[in-house]
C-alpha cells in the first residue's frame, strides 16, 4: 500500500510541531530555570512539591513570629538594663546620704534625685515597642504604671497594692510560644513581677508582695523618705533593701537572658529547616543549566532537520509517489 502525499505531509507535520513544542519547552525551561512549571511536566513529583511548600510556609511563619518574639525580648532586655543602673545609682546615693557630715539641704539635693530615679523608672516599665507595652502583659494598649496620688508612706501596707506609690493597670499573663514540637517557651515579664514582686497579680482584687520580694517603686520612695529624715538606721535598712531590689532585677533578667538564647537556637534550627527544604524543593523543581543548554542544541538541530524534510516534501509531485 502506497502511502499518499497528503499522508505523509500530514505527519511531517505532526512531528515538526512536536519538535517545535519541545524546542518552545526547553527554551522556556532555560528562561525560568525550572523544570517544573505546571504539574504535567512530572505528575509524580507534585505531591512531593506541594508537602514541601507547606512545610516551607510553615517555617516562614515561624521564623517571623520567632524573630518578632526576639526582637521584643532584646527590648526587654535592654530596659532591664537601664533598670540595673537605676537601683546602682540609688545604692550609690543611699551610700553617700549615710556620709553624718552631709547637711540637711544635701541630703535634700540626693533624695531629689531619688524622687526623679522613681520617674525614671516608671518610664522605663512604661517602655513600648511598636505601640505595645512591653510590661503590661496581656493589656499591651494600656500605659501598665502610673504614679498613685493617694500614695501616703504612713499608711503603706506591703500586702495592699491600693496603698503603693505606683500602680499597676496591666495583668500578670505572659506570652509563650511554641518554639519546636511539643515545646513552648516564655518569651515576656509581666510588670507585676518584675517590678512589684508579686508572681500571681490579680486585677479585680488586692494583691500583695510575694514574701522575699520587692516593689522597686516602693523601695525608691522609701529610700527617698529615710534620706530626707537623715535616719542613719533607715538608711542602711533601706540600702539592704535596694540591694535586694537590684538583685530581684538581675535574676529575671538572666532567667529572660536563658530564654532569649533557647529562642535563638529555635531560629537556627528553623533557618537550617528552611535551607534544606529549599534544597528539597530545587530538586524537584530546578532545571540543570548545562543539560537544558545541551538538550536545547539538539533540539534544535531536530527541529531544522525536521524542517528540511517537511520542506522537501511539500515540493515533491504527486508522480513522485507512484
Amino acid at each position: 500500500m502506497k502511502a499518499t502525499q497528503q499522508t505523509t505531509y500530514r505527519m511531517l507535520n505532526t512531528r515538526l510541531s512536536d519538535v517545535s513544542l519541545q524546542l518552545e519547552k526547553l527554551r522556556s525551561m532555560g528562561a525560568s530555570g525550572k523544570k517544573l512549571a505546571v504539574a504535567s511536566d512530572d505528575p509524580a513529583s507534585v505531591r512531593p512539591v506541594l508537602n514541601t511548600r507547606k512545610q516551607l510556609s510553615n517555617v516562614d511563619r515561624h521564623l517571623t513570629t520567632l524573630g518578632r518574639a526576639a526582637d521584643t525580648m532584646a527590648a526587654a532586655d535592654t530596659q532591664l538594663g537601664q533598670v540595673e543602673n537605676i537601683m546602682q545609682r540609688a545604692k550609690e546615693i543611699m551610700t553617700g546620704a549615710g556620709n553624718g557630715t552631709l547637711s540637711p539641704a544635701d541630703r535634700t539635693v540626693l533624695a531629689d534625685e531619688l524622687a526623679q530615679l522613681r520617674d525614671q523608672l516608671i518610664d522605663t516599665a512604661n517602655t513600648s515597642v511598636d505601640g505595645r507595652f512591653l510590661f503590661a502583659g496581656y493589656q499591651e494598649n494600656t500605659a501598665p504604671f502610673v504614679a498613685n496620688p493617694a500614695y501616703d508612706p504612713a499608711t503603706y501596707d506591703p500586702a495592699d497594692s491600693a496603698t503603693w506609690p505606683v500602680s499597676y493597670q496591666g495583668d500578670g499573663n505572659v506570652t509563650r510560644l511554641e518554639i519546636g514540637t511539643g515545646q513552648t517557651e516564655q518569651v515576656s515579664l509581666a510588670g507585676s513581677d518584675l517590678f512589684l514582686g508579686v508572681s500571681g497579680w490579680d486585677p479585680s482584687g488586692a494583691n500583695s508582695i510575694d514574701s522575699g520580694r520587692y516593689d522597686l517603686f516602693a523601695e525608691l520612695a522609701r529610700a527617698e523618705e529615710v534620706v530626707r529624715s537623715g535616719d542613719p538606721a533607715a538608711m542602711q535598712t533601706s540600702l539592704t533593701d535596694l540591694e535586694g531590689a537590684a538583685d530581684q532585677n538581675r535574676q529575671l533578667r538572666a532567667q529572660l537572658g536563658v530564654r532569649a538564647s533557647r529562642v535563638e537556637t529555635a531560629v537556627e534550627f528553623q533557618e537550617g529547616l528552611k535551607i534544606d527544604l529549599k534544597a528539597i524543593l530545587s530538586r524537584y523543581e530546578d532545571a540543570d543549566a548545562i543539560e537544558v543548554f545541551n538538550d536545547i542544541v539538539q533540539q534544535e538541530s531536530a527541529f531544522q532537520a525536521a524542517l528540511s524534510v517537511t520542506g522537501r516534501v511539500s515540493q515533491l509531485s504527486i508522480l513522485d509517489y507512484l
